[in-house]
């Protein structure tokens, strides 16, 4: 730890100055989004609604490798029903794009404010902690993006109670469903690191998680069923079988991180 002689205001202005930076890089990303970045934007956010998305395209082959047919085509077209409803949403998922481009200079603010408090060896393991999650947080949003919320959208998309009945998705249900999804997978994921951080401060052992795994299976249950945006099983499941395999790598990580510590 550095010797720190600054006083209690100084910072203050330290914070505020880094708060300043992360809102001035942060709305600078949201601007670029929002007014030169749409098309691109869109385009990666309505990817899934489209037939020739790569998770359908993949599930395509394999459903010709073991059935010998594709699956059926489908074709579902968004609606927008309010007038302000379309520029609303687009400064809505601008301004969370940006703020997820802007996130390695978020992260990297919070870590310098921080680290003349630590001693280089917390350093290492802030670093650490800091990299990995912020990697398991991106891997939650691409599961999220080309897996859960592609089979979760056909799935609710193109079911009918009758041949009569239509549906019609808007714009505001397919792009909150995304948010909300992403955002959440991508704090779900983050169960690995902290499993790791308490097993490192010794507050979590892997014989206690694993003596308790039909408790977390319930809780991954109800939890997944309070995330999930809509209320159906298939899209429960999606969600909860991914949480209770984090669950299952976060024992085995608990128990490498124990061991290590014993010796």
């Amino acid at each position: 730890m550095t010797q720190d002689k600054q006083s209690f205001w100084d910072h203050l202005d330290i914070l505020r100055a880094a708060i300043i930076r992360i809102a001035a890089v942060t709305v600078l990303f949201t601007a670029l989004l929002t007014f030169a970045g749409k098309e691109a934007l869109f385009h990666i956010i309505l990817a899934p609604q489209k037939e020739d998305f790569i998770t359908y395209r993949l599930l395509n082959i394999i459903s010709k490798q073991f059935t010998g047919s594709e699956l059926p085509a489908f074709s579902i077209h968004l609606i927008n029903t309010g007038l302000t409803g379309q520029i609303l949403l687009h400064m809505k998922t601008a301004l969370f794009a940006g703020i997820l481009c802007a996130s390695p200079y978020i992260l990297y603010q919070i870590f310098r404010f921080i680290s003349p408090a630590l001693y280089h060896n917390e350093k290492k393991y802030a670093l650490r902690m800091i990299g990995c999650g912020y990697m398991m947080f991106i891997g939650g949003i691409l599961l999220s993006y080309y897996l859960i919320f592609p089979l979760t959208f056909r799935f609710l998309g193109t079911y009918q109670v009758s041949a009569t009945v239509q549906n019609m998705i808007t714009l505001q249900s397919y792009i909150s469903t995304l948010l909300i999804l992403s955002l959440t997978m991508g704090i779900v994921f983050e169960m690995p690191v902290l499993s790791w951080l308490f097993a490192r401060l010794g507050f979590l052992s892997a014989d206690f998680m694993r003596h308790y795994r039909k408790h977390a299976v319930v809780v991954i249950l109800i939890v997944a069923a309070i995330i999930t945006p809509t209320s159906d099983i298939f899209t429960l499941s999606l969600v909860a079988y991914p949480i209770w395999l984090l669950y299952e790598v976060s024992i085995l990580l608990v128990q490498a991180t124990s061991h290590k510590s014993v010796s």
